[in-house]
């Protein structure tokens, strides 16, 4: 028994089967038969699905694309084993192109979509595909379009900078766009609700001169922007401080009562920039007290200052509270 398990073992030895030259005929002839199935097998024909990407181009007048239909089509074919084969090992097919006003033409539309029974694309379809292939079916069945109008119309530009100075430094003038406005375009639904459009964030830190960046501008994805980019002006300018001496006004008083403020002038301290410093003067501000806001409970009056320079920045004033007496006729 062993002796035999031994002879069967021994033939299983590669060394033993390469120098069989049974083995190599069994071999070769096994071979043979294996190509000469396949190759009847080809002589046949077949029916398959072949995945076909597809692209949709031309939308009508003034119209775009709004939607994402199915980048490929599956199309049931019957064919020839070897135009199958073909097919199969061609991994990257021409898409097929779907002219998107031809074949919305006939189309009622609800609200701009279109749906596209595949069954009558058929034609168009066998038209870009191998003659040697019959398209039976197309998948899905139904290729949802869906068109909107294009809108144009220009928007203001905010810019969107955080800016750090230098002690004694700060800005000449607001911070400045150029251009102003831009152009957007894209579709109707979207470009009604934009109403202005910002620049990425900016952030300087540690600034004593004036810069000069550009910026890109935030906008939704289906929009285009005419400039994509604008320049964005910084003027620095160094600031002292100026004193100016203001009266008190009194707002909401009564006609027939006379109020007196102890004191009635304030002395205010403000940041200016050396450009400004000659032009600023105390008509340029304006200090009040509310005579709606007496109680009893209170005898004094919180003042505040109602009017100033937008390039201005007030530092302190003194007093910021006021007594008063009040008089009757």
């Amino acid at each position: 028994m062993n002796k035999n398990i031994e002879k069967i073992t021994g033939y299983l030895k590669i060394e033993q089967l390469k120098n069989d030259k049974r083995v190599i005929v069994y071999l070769i002839c096994l071979l043979i038969a294996t190509v000469l199935w396949f190759l009847n097998a080809l002589e046949k024909d077949y029916s398959t699905t072949i995945a076909y990407p597809v692209r949709y181009v031309s939308p009508p007048n003034h119209q775009f694309l709004a939607n994402k239909p199915p980048e490929k089509l599956d199309l049931k074919v019957d064919a020839h084993g070897f135009t199958l084969l073909r097919h199969k090992l061609n991994f990257s097919y021409s898409p097929i192109i779907l002219n998107l006003t031809n074949i919305t033409q006939n189309l009622e539309s609800a609200n701009g979509t279109y749906l596209v029974p595949t069954n009558t694309l058929n034609r168009r379809i066998s038209s870009q595909i191998s003659s040697e292939i019959s398209l039976q079916q197309v998948n899905p069945d139904i290729i949802r379009i869906v068109l909107d109008s294009l809108k144009t119309k220009s928007v203001p530009v905010k810019a969107d900078v955080t800016i750090d100075f230098k002690p004694q430094f700060n800005l000449k003038n607001q911070v400045q766009v150029k251009p102003t406005e831009v152009n957007i375009t894209g579709p109707a639904s979207v470009v009604d609700t934009v109403r202005f459009l910002s620049t990425t964030k900016k952030s300087f830190e540690e600034v004593d001169k004036t810069i000069t960046r550009n910026a890109k501008l935030i906008h939704p994805e289906t929009i285009t922007v005419v400039p994509a980019e604008v320049l964005l002006q910084i003027e620095v300018e160094k600031y002292t401080e100026k004193q100016v001496r203001l009266p008190i006004q009194v707002i909401n008083k009564p006609a027939d009562v006379r109020i007196k403020l102890f004191p009635s002038e304030l002395t205010l301290n403000c940041l200016v920039g050396l450009s400004e410093f000659d032009n600023i003067s105390e008509t340029d501000f304006r200090a009040v007290v509310d005579y709606a806001s007496i109680s009893n409970s209170e005898s004094r009056l919180r003042v505040k200052i109602t009017d100033k320079p937008s390039f201005v920045e007030i530092s302190r004033f003194n007093p910021e509270s006021v007594e008063y007496l009040i008089e009757t006729y």
